[in-house]
């Protein structure tokens, strides 16, 4: 029986699902009343290897018998590890990393430092973006401000501009601009894969006005797109990337990978965090891309979803959009509806801003074996 509002101390400002899960392992989770979900939503994008990896619960509890915690004014060798292999599994000209704990946070201080660095007013933002719930990720998240943003007003300028044309875009970049975010991928939006020649465009634009190029790939990054970074798989290097969910893959973690170009106007005291970069999540940084490198999960995420694309183009979907497994099912009823269905067939699937998008986020583990439980059960859901 799960928790109702009414016997709960929690806020209610979450909108939440009708099942409790008390149990997961692998791609599957366990309800209170015994159900086996297969689980296509990945907590949000964060189960990247699933539930239960026992090396990730095996460097948990290594690093926790160790010292749990320490603060960044005393070095500890397990964060310059982390941030040497985020570096190298990255393979990126961003040799610089910033621990903090979530992507909203991470975002925030890569606004903060543009427009520290710039000394401009104006930050651009692509439409339908979303980049956090904070002050100034808020500011630049597409609708926040009809919706839930709250603050009198925004702490600089943004001008929003065209996440699908180059020359639209690239005409809201002028010399007043500190920064442009954007998600390669844009999650919320429905995994809307942002045209390659829209980011080229938006590098050669910063280069000429001196803009800050930030890339959020706080969802589509650390291996969700099938390569390290949405970066990678663009050929196109921002000058801050931001990531987090698959980066701890279950552990509250996040980052800024600088350039060289960032990092070495920084002073002390420029940036700071009591938990960021904690020895725990470290350690997990650590080991998550250890396990994502040694299981080759990247090959693994890159077949898959062409599974997916192949085989799940039936029932009510009519195409598939996205990357890696960051995917968006077009559906020819509102997605809700077949999230529903769905969710009666022990599937569990997110929906997204577009109101006509199944929003896949599996963890990189997934089978095709799965694949064809989905691609099943929408054959059998009407159109």
């Amino acid at each position: 029986m799960t928790i109702t509002s009414a016997h709960s101390h929690l806020a209610q400002v979450f909108s939440q699902y009708p099942l409790e899960i008390v149990a997961a392992e692998g791609v599957w989770l366990t309800t209170r009343d015994g159900r086996r979900i297969l689980d296509y939503y990945g907590g949000h994008a964060v189960a990247a290897l699933g539930y239960g990896h026992p090396r990730w619960i095996a460097a948990l509890e290594r690093q926790a018998r160790a010292v749990q915690f320490q603060t960044n004014a005393i070095p500890m060798e397990i964060r310059e590890r982390a941030a040497t292999r985020l570096v190298a599994f990255s393979g990126l000209d961003l040799p610089d990393v910033f621990f903090v704990n979530s992507g909203a946070e991470a975002n925030e201080n890569a606004l903060r430092i543009a427009f520290r660095l710039t000394g401009r007013r104006t930050a651009v933002a692509l439409e339908q973006g979303w980049h956090g719930r904070t002050a100034a990720a808020g500011a630049v998240t597409y609708g926040a401000r009809d919706k839930w943003y709250g603050f009198p007003q925004a702490p600089f300028d943004v001008r929003w501009v065209s996440r699908s044309d180059a020359d639209a875009a690239v005409a809201g970049i002028d010399d007043n601009t500190a920064c442009v975010i954007v998600e390669p991928v844009q999650g919320l939006a429905g995994a809307y894969d942002v045209p390659v020649e829209v980011l080229v465009a938006l590098r050669r634009r910063c280069d000429a006005v001196g803009a800050l190029l930030i890339f959020d790939e706080v969802q589509c990054g650390v291996g969700r797109t099938g390569h390290p970074f949405g970066a990678n798989r663009a050929g196109v290097t921002p000058d801050i990337l931001t990531t987090a969910k698959a980066l701890g893959a279950g552990f509250p973690v996040s980052a800024m990978l600088l350039s060289k170009a960032v990092s070495s106007q920084l002073r002390v005291e420029d940036m700071g965090t009591t938990f960021g970069g904690g020895p725990l999540a470290c350690a997990i940084v650590e080991t998550v891309i250890d396990i994502i490198e040694s299981e080759d999960l990247l090959a693994n995420v890159r077949h898959i979803s062409s599974v997916i694309q192949e085989r799940c183009v039936v029932g009510p979907v009519v195409d598939v959009q996205g990357a890696g497994l960051l995917l968006g099912l077009r559906t020819t009823r509102p997605a809700k509806e077949i999230q529903k269905e769905l969710m009666q067939k022990n599937i569990f699937a997110g929906t997204a801003a577009d109101p006509h998008i199944i929003r896949l986020l599996p963890p990189f583990t997934l089978e095709t074996a799965h694949v064809d439980l989905l691609a099943q059960a929408l054959a059998e859901i009407a159109a």
